[in-house]
């Protein structure tokens, strides 16, 4: 590994101390603890946009984490950072997704917003950190996984203000800080944030082709893609369909790496930090070619205007929410359905999130069915 990357004999340690394990550095140590955690197992039945009953080959949160975390490891393997760390933040930060994708953390937070606005609302990324430290429940002398300082670091990507002040209460110094220090995460964190983004643009186009609600020739209208489509056929003539599909897609995040550790390497280059530590002082340095961020940003409105707003899509995104308020109501009406102990020292409305959050899809879909009598999805 290189100077400026996250040194797991120079991590800032666990909130709980514990021995050092005399295999594993501190960060594979991290990454064993999630792949054995149960929020982990659940991510294979929580979907991306695609609800779970609407097929078996479209994405899910773990498909996802696993893509995310092979590119980001073999970024990282060029760029020279900390591969155990990427890849434990990779597995892990989705963990904190609810069911039904964005829909549900959109309904779960509506319901936080109208009912304890003093506690917060809901933010995926906020709910993977309580997950990791303290809503697993797997070990005899503390509540959470005890992930090391890098990994909550790295799993807490986004958090409002108000959030961060609230965690700065509790944890001063913590994973939170930063956000009111206005200094950047490590470049191991940099690295997985962009690895999401270009991992669920590439797979989003997949499964909306796959649904048949976006069309192949649709994707003219971006001049990238049009290219990479150009390209593909002068090298395979008469390649079409799927096979077509696949190569556009393999030659897009080639590009895409290639053009982030290129652009990486000369910011590296740049401002030549001497440390982990000197490097989140810095601006981001894990970063992509203006050309490629404006490609990025014209990739996510073309997804945005015909894919998660076409009206199928919409129509799912209504249901998948109504289940999730009802849901939260049905609970927060009667606790005694919680299949968990009531803990005084929570607010019962983010116990209820909490329950709710931690479903997958088709238990939620269950749930709502055992408790309304009605199924709203066939």
């Amino acid at each position: 590994m290189r100077s400026y990357a996250s040194d797991p004999s120079g991590s800032r340690g666990r909130r709980h101390a514990e021995p050092e394990d005399p295999l594993r550095t501190t960060h594979q140590r991290d990454r064993d603890r999630i792949v054995h955690s149960t929020a982990f197992r659940r991510l294979v039945y929580k979907t991306q946009v695609f609800l779970n009953h609407e097929g078996d080959l479209f994405r899910t949160r773990l498909t996802h984490s696993l893509e995310v975390a092979q590119l980001g490891r073999s970024m990282a393997r060029t760029l020279g950072l900390n591969e155990d760390l990427v890849e434990a933040i990779a597995l892990a930060h989705d963990l904190g997704h609810t069911p039904f994708g964005h829909a549900g953390q959109d309904a779960l937070n509506e319901c936080l917003q109208s009912f304890a606005p003093e506690i917060g609302g809901f933010e995926h990324n906020l709910q993977s950190l309580r997950i990791v430290d303290s809503l697993e429940k797997r070990y005899p002398a503390f509540d959470g996984l005890n992930l090391s300082f890098e990994t909550r670091e790295g799993i807490l990507k986004h958090c409002s203000q108000a959030n961060a002040r609230r965690l700065v209460a509790v944890d001063p110094g913590g994973v939170a800080q930063r956000f009111l220090m206005r200094t950047s995460p490590s470049l191991e964190a940099q690295l997985c944030n962009l690895a999401d983004q270009m991992a669920y643009n590439a797979h989003d186009l997949d499964d909306g082709i796959r649904a048949g609600l976006l069309e192949a020739s649709q994707l003219e209208e971006l001049p990238l893609l049009r290219q990479l489509r150009a390209d593909a056929l002068r090298d395979f003539p008469g390649l079409s369909g799927r096979r077509l599909l696949f190569e556009m897609l393999r030659r897009l995040l080639t590009q895409q790496v290639h053009d982030l550790i290129s652009s990486t390497q000369n910011a590296l280059a740049d401002l030549c930090p001497a440390s982990a530590d000197e490097a989140r002082s810095m601006p981001e340095l894990v970063q992509m070619s203006p050309d490629a961020v404006e490609h990025g940003a014209q990739l996510k409105a073309f997804l945005n205007r015909r894919l998660y707003r076409h009206p199928q899509v919409v129509e799912t995104t209504e249901l998948a929410k109504q289940i999730v308020r009802d849901l939260f109501l049905a609970y927060r009406e009667n606790p005694g359905m919680l299949n968990s102990d009531i803990s005084a020292e929570t607010p019962l409305d983010r116990q209820v999130a909490d329950y709710v959050a931690g479903m997958t899809d088709r238990f939620a879909l269950r749930e709502h069915e055992r408790i309304t009598g009605r199924r709203l999805f066939n």
